[in-house]
């Protein structure tokens, strides 16, 4: 079975996570892009492969500009259900083959070391997919290639129970945990639950596991947007309480100078 403990640990980890500038024709601006997260002092970006079928391609083109300017790199494939046909993309060229990506994140990851971590996106809710069992089979593919690959899924808090932690807890190597509140009901306006539900999850884990807060920059779908004066307090309370910090999502410094201000101001 794959065992957690191979992967160096991702301590510094303060980035951005997708929604990255991009060109007429759709392609990443990668000069754009490492412009801003130098500006943000950011020491990580978190690529996400699902908007276009360029995401892959535009990956590999990144990787050793990121390198240049020390910047660390994770990358997120998307579950079933965020795949076609219930939406409008997957995460191309792999799809759903998660044991390929795992591979191929291994192998793209000892050309380029500063690829340190991947995760699939709302990893908890496609349980059904990743079954114990399918994940190990996955992960032990990428540790085939490059054991000190992490695997870091994203799970938010009402999914992060015992059960789940009992289960899942010694493949992982990390949490990256959505805050939105949900010991209160869920929102974006109460960063006071920061410190608790970080603690409570930290209780159910291995004494090591590692903690990262992605934090609502960008609005969510049913709770709304959130204000640039709560980033700023979930940022705070996840620099005391986490081992690292991602914004979701990465911010416009023209059309969200607000909270892009505030990042930039928090990473520093």
């Amino acid at each position: 079975m794959h065992q957690a403990s191979h992967a160096p640990p991702l301590k510094n980890t303060f980035g951005t996570y997708g929604a990255p500038p991009r060109q007429a024709d759709g392609r990443v601006d990668q000069a754009k892009l490492l412009a801003e997260l130098k500006d943000l002092h950011a020491t990580t970006y978190h690529w996400l492969i699902w908007q276009n079928e360029n995401d892959w391609e535009d990956l590999q083109l990144f990787l050793p500009l990121a390198a240049k300017e020390g910047i660390k790199v994770w990358v997120t494939v998307v579950p079933p259900s965020e795949s076609k046909p219930i939406a409008r993309f997957s995460s191309e060229p792999f799809g759903m083959d998660y044991k390929r990506w795992a591979a191929e994140f291994a192998r793209l990851s000892l050309k380029a070391p500063n690829l340190v971590a991947w995760s699939i996106d709302d990893f908890a809710h496609n349980l059904k997919t990743f079954t114990k069992a399918y994940t190990d089979s996955c992960l032990q593919a990428a540790e085939n290639i490059n054991p000190r690959l992490a695997f870091v899924p994203c799970v938010y808090y009402k999914q992060i129970t015992p059960q789940f932690a009992a289960t899942y807890g010694e493949l992982l190597d990390g949490i990256l945990f959505p805050y939105r509140a949900e010991s209160a009901g869920a929102n974006l306006t109460d960063p006071s639950k920061v410190g608790p539900e970080i603690a409570s999850i930290r209780k159910l884990f291995r004494k090591d596991m590692p903690v990262f807060v992605d934090i609502y920059a960008t609005a969510h779908s049913r709770l709304g947007a959130s204000t640039p004066e709560y980033v700023k307090q979930v940022l705070d309370l996840s620099k005391q309480y986490a081992d690292g910090v991602l914004i979701y999502c990465h911010q416009d410094p023209q059309k969200f100078s607000a909270k892009y201000n505030i990042i930039k101001e928090g990473f520093k």
